[in-house]
């Protein structure tokens, strides 16, 4: 019974359906189900099944988009629960995410902060237009680890770099792991302004978190050695 619910949850996820992700999610927590294997083997399969389908161009924005708010509809009821239950997710890591100064475009950074969530981040989106000191600010307020930037065009995305000025005249540059994406930006870019990693896509964007907080972690254990 619980595998075929998994099942389900995940295809409300890759159809995008908001109302069945929800009932799906109230279902479960009727029939006992813990909500995080709701979350771990229902709905976080799904996410992930349509992060795999965008990358290989199976799957279009506005699809992955419908698919992103049955993640956030499920999540509300599940998260509830948990509270409830006075349980916590484990947490992969603190991110802080934004569209830097002078860019509008929210879209793609949303859906990477949705996946972000879906693979236990605990992600704030500080929205669009958003200044290098904010960043700083917000990262500094929280203990971030990772400050994730987003641009879509080429005249905005130098202000990638400025957030990354602002994280070292704040003096967390070497505490916090700096990542950018956007349709104009590219690896290359990203190594010459200093950033610790460029993602593509959402997806990637998962996969490159986790590194980075990998690194973060073996940085850690060798100065404790040290």
């Amino acid at each position: 019974m619980q595998q075929q619910m998994f099942s389900a949850m995940r295809q409300s996820i890759i159809d995008g359906l908001p109302a069945t992700a929800t009932s799906l999610a109230q279902q479960a927590l009727s029939l006992g189900i813990a909500p995080l294997d709701a979350i771990n083997h229902g709905f976080v399969p799904g996410m992930e099944a349509v992060g795999e389908q965008f990358a290989k161009a199976q799957m279009f924005l506005p699809d992955m988009m419908a698919s992103a708010e049955a993640m956030r509809a499920a999540m509300v009821v599940l998260e509830v629960e948990l509270q409830n239950q006075g349980a916590e997710r484990p947490m992969a890591g603190v991110v802080v995410l934004g569209t830097t100064k002078g860019d509008i475009h929210e879209i793609g950074k949303q859906l990477v902060g949705t996946l972000l969530s879906a693979n236990g981040f605990r992600v704030y989106d500080l929205g669009a237009d958003v200044p290098g000191e904010k960043f700083a600010a917000k990262a500094f307020e929280l203990s971030a680890d990772i400050v994730g930037v987003s641009a879509l065009l080429t005249t905005t995305m130098r202000n990638q770099k400025t957030v990354i000025e602002a994280l070292e005249k704040a003096s967390l540059r070497s505490q916090v792991k700096v990542m950018v994406g956007g349709a104009p930006v590219t690896r290359r870019w990203a190594e010459e302004i200093g950033a610790d990693g460029y993602a593509k896509d959402a997806m990637r964007a998962v996969v490159l978190a986790r590194r980075l907080m990998e690194g973060k972690a073996q940085s850690a254990s060798a100065a404790v050695l040290l």
